[in-house]
């Protein structure tokens, strides 16, 4: 069966953003950097410290992430957001509220007719985030 992912791309900010994540949602990351990389030697030095790839492996999923590349453009993150689910609308809140700090909130934490609650927010990484707690039967 397969394993459905997301990979999400940054400009510089992927190992911070990374590092952020694992202390909101814990779980082991691994970071390579282009520098640490076999392709490091035809990459120009400036570019070493982007990251190539990252792996947060956490409680209920797997985050990937890289910095865009020399010479390619970033356009910012749109059109998606990252959803999680927890049992309890007590814990999806007191994620919400740690990934929020620094970032904004598009829809405020509170009931829904499909789950006792439910937010949106952008982290300051520029990510979008949807969270539930305790879906309800529909």
């Amino acid at each position: 069966m397969p394993q459905h992912n997301a990979y999400l791309n940054f400009d510089g900010t992927c190992a911070e953003a990374m590092k952020f994540y694992q202390g909101v949602l814990g779980g082991k990351l691994d970071v390579m950097t282009i520098g640490q990389s076999p392709a490091a030697e035809h990459v120009p030095a400036e570019a070493h410290g982007r990251v190539m790839h990252a792996n947060l492996v956490f409680d209920g999923g797997t985050l990937m992430a890289a910095d865009s590349q020399p010479g390619m453009p970033f356009n910012g993150m749109h059109g998606f957001g990252l959803v999680l689910t927890y049992p309890t609308a007590a814990e999806a809140k007191k994620t919400f509220d740690k990934l929020v700090e620094g970032g904004r909130v598009t829809m405020p934490f509170d009931k829904t007719f499909w789950a006792e609650g439910f937010g949106m927010l952008v982290d300051r990484y520029g990510t979008p985030w949807m969270l539930n707690g305790a879906m309800m039967a529909m």
